[in-house]
């Protein structure tokens, strides 16, 4: 059965076969979003085909998404997604919410959740034979397309802003990609890549550009459906529940509007009793997306972007009317958090065994200022998602904490410090 069955716009609502398009609208330069023949799946599955498989994975969702199986099996490839859902009742109390969780996808194989996207994008090279995948990145999307290439052999080439962090950077080059480092932003990163894959016939993977990276991150969406089916239960929420709030950090908008895709294909598909509610999270300094939605319009005005979240830290968001619309069409809304909210939040998650890095502490920042504004409420169930570990920036990480003292090596400055 063929499941891919095209694209549409998500401007101009055109709709083009597989192999008229690659990566954008050409009338409208809208990104476009991959359409399944839900009919077909609708005849061939129920949910209990999903859930009762073996892998764990994002590939137990492989009947939804639009690729091939990738093979890969035994190598990080197949490692990506299936992170863990942790309960923080004591971060809920001090918020007063009765039901809290968290999605840690610093556990994925290269520490952020653009495995998921990576993961798919290798799949999809590997379908249509491509030589070379190149990205722009400010370190997780080039670290998870290097890790998951790597893992199967595929040459992977990364553009960084020379100002990425340093732990990112020896990612890229541990896991043997090509890694050019740009004197510019991650914009300038961005456009170039495009660029140099139009040039040398490499396939570009490039954040929201690619359709095919938010059908990688729509997998997360699945994920939280099947976890929250079995969860309500077990943590005794009402059936006549409030729906489902997430939190999401949003940069790029590609995380943001590949969750909502995936609850979209659950709801065509008659799987998804109520749509969560996604609240989008900016900070401060790097709010265009933010802006957009709360000036009621999906017209994205670029900003000059600064933040200690360099993973979300963008001039001109590339998927930003999706990105708006993923909370408008939820009822959601988006919140922005200053950099110092950002660190708080580090140092509130910490405690509990959940490193973030900056980018990932934006959302739980932005859960925190939600609360204060009371646009949560007590008896809402929510969910925070951390999308990237803080091993990935531990200048950042060292900022949210008190630096550890340093005594002599005797019992007597023990006791001192005690």
């Amino acid at each position: 059965m063929t499941k891919f069955v095209g694209y549409r716009c998500s401007l101009c609502n055109t709709e083009y076969l597989p192999g008229q398009v690659t990566y954008t609208c050409p009338k409208e330069g809208g990104n476009l979003d991959v359409v399944l023949d839900y009919e077909s799946l609708r005849r061939k599955y129920q949910p209990d085909d999903i859930l009762g498989r073996k892998e764990e994975s994002l590939w137990r969702y492989l009947p939804l998404l639009p690729v091939p199986d990738p093979g890969g099996e035994g190598t990080p490839l197949r490692a990506a997604g299936w992170t863990p859902v942790f309960s923080l009742p004591r971060l809920a109390a001090e918020l007063g919410l009765g039901h809290l969780w968290l999605k840690d996808e610093s556990r994925n194989p290269t520490a952020s959740f653009k495995d998921r996207a990576s993961a798919v994008i290798v799949a999809r090279a590997r379908e249509i034979g491509a030589e070379v995948v190149v990205t722009a990145s400010t370190g997780n999307a080039g670290a998870a397309l290097a890790g998951m290439s790597a893992a199967v052999g595929q040459k992977a080439v990364i553009f960084a802003p020379k100002t990425a962090p340093p732990a990112k950077v020896a990612q890229l080059l541990v896991y043997g990609a090509k890694v050019i480092l740009v004197n510019g932003s991650y914009d300038d990163a961005f456009d170039l890549t495009v660029e140099a894959a139009a040039e040398f016939g490499w396939y570009c993977r490039n954040t929201g550009y690619n359709p095919f990276t938010a059908e990688g991150k729509k997998t997360a969406a699945f994920e939280i459906w099947e976890w929250y089916k079995t969860s309500l239960l077990e943590a005794g929420v009402s059936t006549n529940h409030p729906p489902l709030t997430i939190f999401v950090s949003v940069g790029d908008g590609n995380i943001i509007s590949g969750i909502h895709k995936g609850f979209k294909d659950l709801l065509a598909l008659g799987w998804l009793e109520k749509m969560p509610r996604i609240i989008g999270v900016q900070a401060e300094g790097s709010a265009a997306i933010a802006n957009a939605f709360h000036a009621g319009t999906e017209k994205i005005i670029p900003i000059s972007a600064k933040t200690i979240a360099d993973s979300i830290s963008v001039d001109l968001p590339r998927d930003g009317v999706r990105a708006v619309r993923a909370s408008r069409e939820t009822g959601g809304t988006y919140i922005q958090v200053s950099d110092d909210e950002i660190l708080k939040a580090i140092a509130a998650l910490g405690p509990l065994g959940v490193f973030a890095e900056p980018a990932g502490a934006t959302a739980y920042a932005g859960l925190v200022k939600a609360v204060a504004q009371g646009a949560v409420k007590s008896d809402d169930p929510v969910l925070v998602l951390n999308t990237g570990s803080g091993l990935k920036d531990v200048r950042a990480a060292m900022q949210a904490v008190s630096a550890a003292p340093v005594i002599e090596p005797t019992l007597e400055a023990v006791r001192k410090i005690l």
